[in-house]
């Protein structure tokens, strides 16, 4: 029996995948069909994939044609495929033509024709495209428009910001707004907010009045009732209101929640979350610009994403300690926070001019883990126990910060009606709560 081994990611199966699956299975006895995993289309580049795993094996099986499939998950995989099924021939279209010669010494490589005028990437972009508005401050606004590059089906309407004379050489040719953003929501389908969290409740209700989807840096707003009104708003309009936090969506940081959720270092006791910096560009105050990024501002979401996303939003005690730049300011140069839940405790400490070693770690009955500054955009994190011999480093690859990602689910919420954002309700409004909290000085001085 001739066995022949392909791999894809088959999404939106059309019929170029199935044409090429056909002509795989003729060249033997027996088809194994690799379905890539998500994880792994991310690190190979392929951030625009529509469909879930599972979704794409079904649509290949409901084909008929693969005896087996399997699921690609990691680099090199290929080869132990091919020994572990004791196979004959592999194949993969005539577009990789080259690239798998290696595996000539393994088994007999094959490449095919691949059907001339469709490909899953034309399928997605005749999706109609998404004009999306940017609000908020530069630099980070240009960093956002590039990542937008890399996603299909999103083009850059136009822009609104305090300071347009920051804008980098590619987003000068753009319509610019400035403060008001009435006449950017004019020529844009959905708006990515990143302002101070003062002004989010006005730009979010805007936006959902006017029919368009947001995407907005959490906190979504400091009230919580202002946080229920624009939720409610967007569920009534059928409108996608999404979180954005950027390290939600790196995936160094995301496969670390699933490993410890799944008990690797046992019960989790204790989070400890760090975040610095020492940003003068922040600290200096606008006059055309009422509010600053102070600590809690610049670093308060990122830190406290963590604590929430493991040990839930149900803790019993929470205080909040500061150090103000001057008495009866707005601005915090440093602040801590502590959480005591039922069974595990958990702090935060940020800073806006007070410089700490920005780490993660995780404390379990079983072993710790640790991810090293600057956690928020590390691409690897070590799982430590007391016996020294059985930790173990886990590496993957930063694309983009995560930003990237949350822009194609961001994207995939609008076209499906169903958000795919990493940050849940329950979360935002924890979030939303906290930082109201500071906001209304609800706090210990040092």
């Amino acid at each position: 029996m001739t066995k022949v081994i392909t791999y894809g990611t088959y999404d939106l199966l059309h019929y170029g995948h199935i044409r090429l699956l056909e002509r795989a299975k003729a060249l033997g006895d027996y088809l194994i069909v690799g379905v890539t995993a998500d994880g792994f289309d991310r690190a190979r580049g392929k951030i625009n994939v529509q469909q879930s795993l599972m979704d794409r094996i079904e649509a290949v099986k409901a084909t008929g044609i693969a005896d087996e499939i399997i699921v690609e998950e990691y680099e090199g995989q290929k080869i132990d495929d091919i020994k572990r099924f004791d196979v004959d021939i592999f194949t993969v279209g005539s577009d990789w033509k080259g690239h798998f010669d290696y595996l000539n010494e393994f088994c007999k490589v094959v490449y095919l024709d691949r059907t001339e005028g469709v490909s899953s990437s034309e399928i997605r972009s005749e999706k109609r495209e998404i004009r999306l508005g940017l609000v908020g401050e530069l630099p980070h606004l240009d960093k956002f428009a590039q990542e937008c590059k890399y996603v299909n089906g999103v083009i850059i309407s136009g822009i609104c910001s305090i300071d347009n004379r920051l804008l980098s050489d590619d987003l000068k040719s753009l319509p610019t707004f400035k403060e008001n953003i009435d006449g950017l929501l004019e020529i844009s389908d959905a708006i990515y907010t990143f302002s101070t969290p003062q002004y989010h409740y006005s730009q979010i209700k805007k936006a959902l009045e006017k029919g368009k989807h947001v995407l907005c840096e959490t906190p979504l707003t400091l009230d919580i009732n202002q946080w229920k009104e624009v939720k409610a708003l967007a569920k009534e309009n059928n409108l996608i209101l999404m979180d954005a936090l950027k390290t939600a969506y790196a995936t160094a940081y995301y496969r670390l929640l699933l490993l410890v959720k799944s008990g690797v270092v046992g019960d989790i006791v204790s989070v400890d979350s760090v975040c610095t910096s020492m940003n003068n560009l922040l600290m200096s105050k606008n006059e055309n610009f009422p509010y600053i990024w102070n600590s809690i501002n610049e670093w308060g979401t990122t830190a406290l994403l963590p604590i929430f996303q493991l040990l839930g939003t149900d803790y019993k005690e929470k205080k909040i300690i500061t150090r103000l730049q001057k008495e009866n300011s707005d601005f915090d140069l440093f602040t801590k926070i502590s959480f005591i839940y039922p069974n595990a405790v958990a702090s935060l400490k940020v800073g806006q001019g007070v410089k700490s070693e920005g780490e993660l770690i995780i404390s379990g009955t079983e072993g710790y883990v640790y991810v090293p500054a600057p956690w928020w955009k590390t691409d690897y994190f070590e799982v430590r126990y007391e016996k020294s011999s059985l930790n173990k480093r886990y590496f993957y690859q930063l694309e983009g910060e995560g930003i990237r990602y949350e822009i194609v689910s961001f994207v995939k919420s609008i076209q499906t009606g169903k958000s795919y954002g990493y940050i849940d309700d329950n979360i935002s409004s924890a979030i939303v709560r906290v930082m109201n909290d500071f906001d209304e000085k609800k706090f210990t001085i040092i």
